[in-house]
């Protein structure tokens, strides 16, 4: 759709803020003044993976997915423009014009004016969008990402099941992150030199945690078995951009045939006892292109998600990571809120949707209104081996949110001060928003 003018706001020039929300988790969101230029993604790969692919911001603009908020800067109350409901998610524009700012969208707005500054406004347009909804505490966790990457194996998970009881850190769940399986897409197939997942998962549930597994349920690597035997079960020119040195695919939720499969995948790992499912580049399910079923791409977002319920069950918790926000509303548990963290303060690309401590930061930190309103908030994980560059500021962040708690450390390469504030940092998740 094209962009039409809906409104416009004087501002404060040098007072006036802009909010500008993000399209999924890694999508930079924040507060910016007028004369700031926002973060913009560093290449097209990129644009693809961790913003919006289908509308770039044009140079100049501010935008937001689903959500464009101004403070004035003169204390007037607080303009917002956003999606009418998680179905249909606008892209909202606004350029400045002297001591302006001009609105506009791809789609239909809903616009509203707050007293009381920007903050008040987010909580309570957050309240609005998905009202009614629970969310208990949620106990610490343990990930093998950022310690073992994608060369974990089962005896790294038992170690560190091991280590974390007798240093006492409170890890509830034991979360196997990507590493374990041959393929993207080809979940149920171990990847060589892992190990026995059954033997992994049945020891960490044996000791009376939970356990925890990884997968990117939307994506087909070009590389993998699934993707040769099964092209049929695929989204027609969906292109999910590259990585793991692969193209990427995108599974057609729509598809009988890649349906059933979906739900027998997660129906497989709850048989293993798994009761944690991190589902990333969720963003992947809501990508354009022809499907079988003729579904928009949001609606069969949604589908995919209920697929995924209903093979892992009610009582399982969904992770989402890399997600589409608003369309993830009612449908997942716990939400990565920023993109991921790393050993490195600065990200390496200067694009702060990259894995860095500052983006990681900044992004969770401007969607904590979220928390306990739409769901569980994970602004990732603890990271605080003495390798990681500004380890204190990172902990003291943490510190701050209300959200899930998980080291991702390799515990025996905590020195005392990283073992003594991991340690303090895994507590349950608040249950009550801020």
């Amino acid at each position: 759709m094209s962009f039409a003018d809906i409104g416009e706001v004087r501002c404060a020039p040098g007072a006036a803020r802009v909010f500008e929300h993000g399209w999924q988790s890694w999508s930079p969101t924040g507060v910016y003044r007028l004369d700031d230029t926002p973060p913009r993604p560093a290449d097209g790969n990129i644009q693809t993976l961790c913003y919006r692919p289908e509308t770039p911001v044009p140079a100049g603009s501010f935008q937001g997915e689903g959500l464009l908020a101004a403070d004035p800067g003169d204390g007037g109350p607080v303009e917002l423009w956003s999606a009418p409901d998680p179905l249909a998610v606008p892209s909202i524009r606004a350029r400045r014009v002297e001591d302006r700012l001009v609105v506009s969208a791809d789609g239909p707005v809903r616009h509203e004016r707050v007293e009381g500054g920007l903050e008040r406004a987010l909580r309570r347009w957050a309240d609005g969008l998905a009202p009614g909804h629970a969310f208990p505490a949620v106990p610490p966790m343990w990930c093998s990402w950022y310690g073992y990457f994608d060369r974990i194996t089962e005896a790294d998970v038992l170690e560190n099941l091991e280590l974390a009881a007798r240093h006492e850190l409170g890890a509830d769940m034991f979360l196997i992150d990507d590493g374990y399986e041959a393929g993207i897409g080809d979940w149920l197939d171990p990847r060589p030199g892992f190990g026995s997942l059954d033997r992994a998962v049945g020891t960490v549930v044996a000791a009376g945690r939970r356990a925890g597994i990884w997968t990117a349920p939307f994506l087909v690597g070009h590389q993998s078995r699934i993707f040769g035997e099964h092209p049929e079960w695929l989204v027609r020119g969906g292109d999910a951009g590259h990585m793991w040195d692969q193209d990427l695919a995108v599974l057609d939720v729509t598809h009988p045939g890649a349906a059933e499969h979906l739900v027998g995948v997660f129906a497989a790992l709850a048989a293993k006892g798994i009761s944690h499912f991190k589902l990333d580049y969720l963003y992947a399910g809501a990508l354009h292109g022809g499907r079988h079923e003729d579904l928009g791409p949001i609606e069969a977002y949604r589908r995919g998600l209920e697929l995924i319920r209903e093979g892992a069950g009610p009582q399982a918790t969904l992770h989402g990571c890399g997600a589409p926000m608003l369309p993830s509303i009612g449908l997942v548990d716990v939400m990565r809120v920023g993109p991921d963290i790393a050993p490195t303060l600065h990200p390496k690309s200067g694009d702060i949707s990259q894995p860095s401590q500052l983006g990681a930061r900044l992004t969770s930190g401007a969607r904590e209104f979220l928390h306990a309103r739409w769901w569980v908030n994970d602004p990732d994980c603890i990271l605080l081996r003495p390798e990681v560059e500004a380890r204190e500021e990172w902990a003291a962040f943490l510190a701050t949110t209300g959200g899930l708690r998980g080291s991702s450390d390799p515990i025996a390469a905590l020195d005392a001060w990283g073992l003594e504030t991991t340690r303090r940092l895994m507590v349950p998740s608040l249950a009550e928003p801020a």
